[in-house]
């Protein structure tokens, strides 16, 4: 697995609900705040993002807006919409992949103007989340933009046909689909808008120093990686390599690999039934007692009361 493939993988705990509503007249809605990402895409039509904090984002056809912390907002056919007295949509943890939601006004039949929205949401994994997505901003926007970024318009469009027509095999490809629509949405942001000068995991992943020696660790947790060698992977000294990846990643070397290790061990308890002396082999640790020890530090419970806890929360794949 690459970095950016496991950043991706720290995002999802089952499946993404996922609703189309089809929007006529005067409608709103509020949404958040959530426990994990939301995203919205207009596949007709045009619409305003209301954020908590901020301007309006006018929205138009193969726009998509990804909300990585579940902040509060709202969607709208106008931008004066106050956002409190717009009615509340919270998503049901176990909902279902391409359930549908109509909202007309006054009882009006479809029109041609009508507006289109796929509006989804990610629960995401309880002390897993990676901290690239903690440092992304509440709100997302990647407008459609002719002859630019033609993965993710290609998903949209994909999306658009399984979910406004009844396609056999929707059901199937549904889930697969929210899957790369969130890769390339955040592709698209990392490669088109991630301020790199500014520093943080932007930089780091753009660094080729910095993201060899994070690709090295990702790829390969279990190897007993010393500063020294990671140094030598990323082609700078000991004490430069240290200094610009805590500066970037805002932790040393090693309290990285330990963090990826433990967090790669959560997901391992909930989505598989391996052994803990198994999970523990597989993310490093040649001790399940001294793994049971990093693990309960790192997430405040034992390895075995997490994964039963954890899949008692979980919603249905």
């Amino acid at each position: 697995m690459d970095v950016f493939s496991d950043v991706v993988a720290t995002m999802k705990a089952g499946r993404a609900k996922l609703t189309r509503s089809r929007c006529s007249g005067r409608w709103g809605n509020r949404y958040g705040p959530y426990p994990g990402a939301g995203f919205h895409v207009v596949l007709k039509g045009a619409c305003w993002l209301l954020p908590a904090a901020g301007r309006p984002v006018r929205m138009s056809a193969g726009d998509v807006v990804f909300l990585p912390n579940g902040s509060t907002h709202g969607m709208s056919d106008t931008p004066d919409r106050p956002l409190e007295g717009l009615p509340p949509v919270s998503p049901e943890r176990d909902g279902p992949v391409g359930g549908v939601s109509h909202h007309t006004h006054a009882g009006r039949p479809p029109a041609a103007d009508d507006t289109i929205l796929l509006c989804g949401a990610y629960r995401l994994g309880s002390g897993t989340v990676h901290p690239f997505l903690r440092g992304l901003p509440d709100v997302i926007h990647l407008p459609a933009e002719p002859g630019r970024h033609s993965e993710l318009r290609a998903v949209v469009d994909l999306l658009s046909a399984d979910t406004i027509e009844d396609r056999p095999g929707a059901d199937a490809a549904l889930p697969a689909l929210l899957d790369l629509l969130l890769v390339y949405a955040l592709r698209v942001w990392l490669e088109a808008q991630c301020p790199e000068a500014s520093g943080g995991w932007c930089a780091a992943l753009k660094d080729p120093a910095i993201g060899t020696a994070l690709d090295r660790m990702h790829r390969d947790p279990r190897r007993p990686w010393s500063v020294r060698e990671l140094a030598e992977t990323a082609g700078l000294s000991r004490t430069a390599f240290a200094a610009r990846f805590t500066a970037y990643v805002g932790q040393s070397p090693i309290a990285y690999l330990t963090w990826w290790r433990l967090s790669s061990a959560a997901r391992l308890l909930r989505t598989t039934d391996a052994p803990i002396a198994s999970v523990a082999h597989q993310v490093g640790y040649t001790s399940e007692y001294a793994f049971a020890h990093a693990f309960k530090r790192e997430f405040g419970t034992a390895p075995g009361t997490f994964r039963r806890v954890g899949r008692e929360e979980l919603p249905p794949s």
